[in-house]
């Protein structure tokens, strides 16, 4: 199976260490949709002008997360022009150690939204090496951001950018998937989508209109039309009081360039659908974990 390593939103580089997530924003949400003519870079890349929003410097934050893992974003805290000449002036010299900075967030991240957007923050050089690090946030709902540890699903299925780690996401009615680590995602059309340039998944839910269908019978009805694969091309598993079913094609079975596998899990009064598609067909395997990931906790959160 080919290795997707995702890369660095902020310098390119790939992404293979687990415990350490690094994601860039390019500007502030202030200066987005702004012509490149308003925005100013004063030498480096991480300090900023611009007109009619003010003075930003990219800086670090750094936020625990469950699995032993630490996420950390390069995003843009605004300062006063004073601020903003004297890192200047500091940058890649021996005072740069001693720089400290005061403003203001300015890029709203979920899951935290509003509350972290524009909070009193504090950001101080821990390595010369790298950015100032964020090490206060003066805001009661922000503060919890560097203070807790939070659940890495919840916080890194919100990033659509490919990831290192494989991230258990919500689908809604208490369904979920696994999406594998290397992947981009987006949701359009009521459909979860994961991809790569060789290789793709799509997840939708569906709501059985008969009530009180057994879990089998729904399946049964949804199958209608699928094509009659040979056995060694379909798997059916339990799935607590459910099933789960799946069926692939070759590119000699439908005449496409692409492998495709088709899944359902299935529960009462309603099912997951999966449908994925690649080019090398050792990817089946990884097509049948995401398929076997599909799960439904009756008691957990809907989206």
């Amino acid at each position: 199976m080919t290795t997707h390593l995702p890369t660095c939103a902020c310098c390119g580089d790939a992404l293979a260490d687990e415990r350490r997530i690094d994601f860039g924003f390019n500007l502030p949400d202030a200066a987005r949709g702004l012509p490149e003519e308003a925005v100013h870079r004063l030498g480096v890349r991480a300090l900023l002008r611009v007109d009619g929003a003010g003075c930003f410097i990219r800086c670090l934050l750094a936020v625990r997360l469950t699995h032993d893992t630490e996420l950390v974003l390069g995003a843009w805290v605004q300062v006063d022009e004073a601020t903003l000449r004297r890192a200047h002036e500091l940058w890649e010299r021996p005072g740069y150690a001693d720089l400290s900075i005061e403003g203001t967030f300015a890029n709203r991240i979920q899951p935290w939204g509003d509350a972290l957007l524009g909070a009193e923050v504090t950001a101080k050089v821990a390595d010369p090496e790298e950015l100032p690090c964020v090490v206060e946030v003066r805001h009661p709902v922000a503060a919890r951001v560097l203070t807790r540890t939070w659940d890495r699903d919840h916080v890194l299925s919100r990033f659509p950018f490919p990831l290192p780690v494989d991230v258990r996401t919500d689908l809604g009615d208490h369904w979920s998937v696994l999406r594998p680590s290397g992947l981009t995602a987006s949701f359009a059309d009521g459909t979860d989508h994961f991809t790569a340039p060789d290789r793709g998944a799509a997840v939708s839910l569906m709501r059985d209109d008969v009530p009180g269908r057994a879990p089998a019978d729904f399946l049964e009805a949804l199958l209608s039309g699928a094509p009659d694969t040979r056995p060694a091309q379909r798997a059916r598993e339990p799935l607590g009081e459910g099933v789960r079913y799946a069926f692939w094609l070759t590119p000699q079975d439908h005449g496409r360039t692409r492998h495709e596998f088709h899944g359902m899990a299935v529960s009462s009064g309603t099912a997951a659908g999966l449908f994925c598609s690649y080019e090398d067909p050792a990817d089946l395997v990884w097509a049948q974990r995401i398929w076997r990931s599909l799960d439904r906790a009756v008691n957990g959160p809907a989206r």
